[in-house]
Order: structure tokens, then C-alpha cells, then sequence
């Protein structure tokens, strides 16, 4: 299994070289790509020199196109796919059906991978995709069983890549009705479920409140750890409640690290790790445990062990400090 890792920025490139990385996704610098944050992505230049080095450490560099184009503004969209094909990118992320179709007709030989921004979530849909563009690859939503990945494969050819670790989603990707009321934006034409410009921190009476558009997401102490506010994983009150709490989602990372034997079984051919938002520390010991995990793996299937010191590492870079399995895990259909 391919291991799959973020790159934000130059240096979180060359820390996932540096750990093991077998493959690495990033993105233009503009809308073109579903994490279009201030200060990440890569310039014309810089994804000039991201792909000389990754073709010299023999590494495969995927680019994500995977915004759905705006009207009167197509060309943004073709120029970055064009720039992918002249600088030897090894796949495009998508999920636009129209954006597909220009990069088959105009750089056929391009190896093409449908985004989990498509949704698509069954071998019916992959296969039409494969037919109509040739998809090489499929990525699958967070929302997956392993019951259902494993159907899936069992009923097409596409390769299935899948999120082994990072943030979950429990929306539809890129589609999310609560932040789209909140910000009035498209989470995936934004870039982001909470967009820097609308995010908020004032401290009022002992406390730091976070809103995101004036809205109040969540109230904690001054001292407390606290990540980036997202409308999901916001406090709120509920019916009778005294206290605000967790009533949509915990703040928790996907970690599926002891379910890799079983990942593997399913058909998955890519693990992918999510995070082109965070650090290069982090990039570098989620790359560096996963390494070494899969290594473990493919040297002996029938004996693969986690590692206390792996669960550790993860942990400590995780949302809360703390992981889920999510819907991987799940028993019910």
C-alpha cells in the first residue's frame, strides 16, 4: 500500500520526503484547491521546484484540482492543469465533471484520481467515472465502513485510496450545510469549512470565546489548548442543558492504525494522511509512524503489532488529543 502524505508548503514537502512519504499531495496557490488557506500552496515557481525534488528522491507528487470551477473563471482551472502536465505531476485530484473531461481530452495520458470531493461512495458511480475519464483512482469518503470499502472493491478495478489519519468530517465532503449557513460560503470553493477572515478570539470575563462569523462556537478558559474552531466541533446548549457540550462531534482525529491488516484486506491501495493545513512537524511524526507501520506490515501480514510509542506520537498531534476509528469501526449499516 502506497502511503500518502500532505504538503502544505515547501518544508512540509521535504519533512515527508525526509519520513518516508511514498507519495505526496499539494496545491496551487488560489481556489483551484480545496484548502486554499493564506500562506499555503504553492506558486508556479515553487511546485517547479516541489516536483524536481520529489522526481529526484523517486517520489510521486499528486495535485489537487479538486474545487468545483466558477463560471466565467474556467481558465484558472485549466491553467493549473496544464501546469501539472508541463511539470510531470504523476496525478490530478478532482472531482468537477467538466474539469475532468478537459484533462482527458487535452492531456490524455495524465493519470487521473476522482477527489473524495465528489462523494462518491459506491462501485457503480466509480465505474462510471472510469469510463467517461478513465479515473485511474477514487478517493473515499470518511464515511465509509470497512464493509463497504471492501464491497466497493470487490465490484471495480479503480484503485481506492482512503483517509488512514487526520481530521474527520461527518458532512458530505466540501458540502457542509452548517458552515455554509454560518459563513455563507462554500466549504469547497472557500477552501475551508471555517475561513480565516471569519474566525474570532475574545477573552470576556475569565474566558476566550471563539466565533466564526460572530457566531459563538465555543467558550473555554484562557488557558486552555484549543484548536482551529470549526461549526461541528463547536460547544453548544441543548434543550435543558446547564453546561454547553459535544452534542454534533468531539474534537478527535481518525487513526487507523490498528485496523491496517484489515485496510489492506479490503482492497485499499493508498493510505492517505491528512493535514495539508498543519505543520511540518506534524507531517514529519505522522509520516514517520505510519512508515514504519506499513513497513511492519508488508515485511509480515500474519504478524503485524501496533506500537504503544506509535499510539503515543499520534495522540499528541491529534484534535484533542485523542483518536476514533470513526466509521471504519462501525458494526451497523
Amino acid at each position: 500500500m502506497e502511503l500518502l502524505c500532505p504538503a502544505g508548503n515547501m518544508a512540509s514537502l521535504k519533512a515527508a520526503i525526509n519520513a518516508g512519504a511514498d507519495a505526496v499531495y499539494l496545491g496551487v496557490k488560489d481556489n483551484t484547491n480545496a484548502r486554499s488557506f493564506a500562506g499555503l500552496n504553492f506558486t508556479p515557481d515553487t511546485l517547479k521546484q516541489a516536483a524536481k525534488l520529489l522526481q529526484h528522491a523517486g517520489k510521486k507528487m499528486y495535485l489537487a484540482i479538486n474545487t468545483f470551477a466558477q463560471t466565467g473563471l474556467e481558465q484558472r482551472w485549466y491553467d493549473a492543469i496544464d501546469a501539472a502536465a508541463d511539470y510531470g505531476a504523476d496525478a490530478l485530484i478532482m472531482a468537477d465533471i467538466s474539469l475532468l473531461d478537459y484533462a482527458t481530452n487535452k492531456h490524455p495520458q495524465m493519470p487521473l484520481h476522482l477527489s473524495v470531493q465528489a462523494s462518491v461512495s459506491n462501485a457503480t458511480a466509480l465505474n462510471f467515472y472510469q469510463q467517461q475519464f478513465n479515473i485511474r483512482r477514487a478517493v473515499l469518503p470518511r464515511v465509509l465502513s470497512m464493509r463497504q470499502i471492501r464491497d466497493i472493491s470487490q465490484q471495480t478495478n479503480v484503485e481506492l485510496e482512503v483517509f488512514a489519519y487526520g481530521s474527520l468530517c461527518i458532512m458530505a465532503e466540501g458540502r457542509c450545510q452548517l458552515s455554509s449557513y454560518v459563513t455563507g460560503e462554500s466549504p469547497n470553493r472557500g477552501g475551508s469549512c471555517s475561513p480565516a477572515k471569519h474566525v474570532r478570539w475574545q477573552e470576556c470575563q475569565g474566558n476566550r470565546q471563539t466565533r466564526l462569523n460572530n457566531i459563538l462556537v465555543d467558550s473555554t478558559g484562557v488557558n486552555e489548548t484549543i484548536g482551529y474552531p470549526v461549526i461541528c466541533k463547536g460547544r453548544y446548549l441543548a434543550e435543558d442543558d446547564e453546561q454547553p457540550e459535544f452534542i454534533l462531534e468531539s474534537p478527535t482525529s481518525l487513526s487507523t492504525l490498528e485496523l491496517l491488516p484489515e485496510l489492506a484486506r479490503s482492497g485499499v491501495n493508498s493510505l492517505k494522511i491528512e493535514g495539508r493545513q498543519r505543520s511540518p512537524a506534524y507531517v514529519t511524526q505522522v509520516t514517520r509512524v505510519w512508515r514504519q507501520a506499513v513497513d511492519r506490515y508488508q515485511a509480515s501480514p500474519e504478524k503485524f503489532q501496533t506500537e504503544a510509542q506509535w499510539h503515543e506520537v499520534l495522540r499528541k498531534v491529534s484534535e484533542g488529543q485523542a483518536t476514533t476509528a470513526g466509521a471504519y469501526d462501525r458494526s451497523w449499516q
